[in-house]
């Protein structure tokens, strides 16, 4: 898929996903969710090639003009959409499937210290609520819904909602 296509869908994906969105001109200039996802593939990219400190400095730089950090080493799949992005925070071995979207204040946190996978695997469809904190190693199945505020330190099988915090809270 050629840059300027994967920037008509991300645009269009805003369109699809946010009622408020009047156009693409609009998304493409006010939009920080948008433009923290275009940053995040400019800093992926220079972590795979091994440019690890200009990749933290470039996504220092985004999460300034944004409100929104993500690590460049979190890998995002296509069409993922954070809306009133302000607060989001995602962790380095995160792993967020297709069609994802989180709303403002979401965190995909560690739960300590170590060099393994130690941050959230988030599947395909997914839609994570305002202030939802997701942390650990855990995964959120496809298809699955996660109400605001949730706390969720445990796997979360395919197409669940989560509304009460009684099952998945610290």
């Amino acid at each position: 898929m050629s840059i300027f296509s994967r920037i008509k869908e991300d645009l269009d994906n805003a369109l699809t996903h946010d009622p408020a969105a009047r156009n693409r001109l609009e998304v493409a200039l006010a939009y920080p969710g948008v433009h923290a996802v275009w940053g995040h593939r400019i800093s992926h990219f220079l972590w795979k090639i091994n440019l690890k400190l200009l990749a933290r400095i470039h996504a220092n730089a985004v999460r300034f003009t944004t409100g929104i950090e993500i690590h460049p080493g979190a890998t995002i799949g296509r069409r993922f959409f954070i809306d009133h992005g302000m607060g989001v925070v995602i962790g380095e071995t995160t792993i967020i499937g297709d069609d994802v979207m989180l709303y403002h204040d979401v965190t995909l946190g560690s739960r300590g210290f170590t060099h393994s996978k130690r941050h959230p695997t988030i599947g395909n469809n997914v839609i994570l609520g305002a202030g939802a904190r997701i942390i650990g190693n855990v995964t959120i199945g496809d298809g699955s819904r996660v109400s605001a505020n949730l706390v969720v330190t445990k796997d979360v099988p395919a197409r669940s909602t989560l509304e009460s915090a009684e099952f998945y809270s610290i």
